[in-house]
């Protein structure tokens, strides 16, 4: 069954309990551990670099395989939950490329796209993996991450939190939708927001863009998100100040 980011239940997982609920409670089985989060906070080279340049790959992947954003979003979300969960050997460059090329390979299969890994194979650094190679790879990672591939990602939530807005435009709504989804891609990149749960990201998404695009509707949609049960405003807050922060960087960084 193809994986859709903005509702990443299987049917019977729908029947089984109310949607938006089930996806609170299940969030947090679906982010990086704080181990991850621990080595990167502390600044320890190997893992940094690590992912920086795995995430620089799965994105020169979406050009050369000519794929959308959600199967590099996925791949990356993949490869964040394994790294924080099984030791990387260091002095194996190969394996970095392995595990890439496997979430890739993993993310495709749940997008139910038509994908070939083969244009991103055998680049500058000469690591041509077989098809054998590759499924045992992927296999150790969905052993790693309990077989939960079907990812709650902040995709899962910005449709629930869109309806606390109340607008009534659907021009306005699809706007806002755009610009958060925008902020959500560009996110992954950022290692602070790993500590933060996928809904919280969400929300503070579609803060950072009512903020810019509906200032005059900003504090009341601010309020009815602050004031849902299952969001910690604290946290809330200070993912919207780094995602802000991202934002302002980023349109600094075009003006120069």
């Amino acid at each position: 069954m193809k994986l859709d980011l903005g509702n990443p239940l299987t049917s019977s997982e729908e029947h089984q309990s109310d949607t938006i609920t089930y996806l609170f409670a299940s969030e947090f089985d679906h982010m990086p551990s704080r181990n991850l989060l621990n080595f990167l906070e502390t600044c320890d080279h190997f893992y940094v670099s690590f992912r920086q340049e795995a995430i620089s790959l799965i994105l020169q992947a979406q050009c050369s395989c000519n794929c959308g954003p959600f199967i590099p979003y996925l791949a990356v979300n993949f490869m964040d939950r394994f790294i924080s969960r099984m030791e990387i050997p260091q002095g194996k460059p190969w394996i970095l490329r392995l595990l890439v090329v496997s979430c890739l390979s993993l993310a495709a299969k749940m997008e139910d796209t038509d994908f070939s890994i083969s244009n991103f194979q055998g680049d500058e650094a000469g690591f041509i993996f077989d098809n054998k190679t590759i499924k045992r790879m992927e296999l150790l990672i969905l052993d790693t991450l309990d077989w939960r591939m079907r990812s709650i990602t902040p995709f899962s939530f910005v449709h629930f939190f869109i309806s606390l807005s109340q607008l009534k435009d659907p021009a306005l709504t699809r706007t806002l939708k755009d610009r958060a989804t925008e902020i959500i891609f560009k996110s992954q990149n950022e290692i602070k927001l790993l500590k933060f749960k996928p809904s919280i990201i969400a929300a503070s998404a579609l803060l950072v863009a009512s903020k810019e695009l509906l200032p005059l509707q900003f504090p009341s949609f601010k309020f009815s998100i602050s004031a849902f049960e299952c969001v910690n405003e604290e946290n809330l807050l200070n993912c919207f100040d780094t995602l802000r922060e991202m934002v302002e960087n980023e349109n600094g960084e075009r003006q120069c």
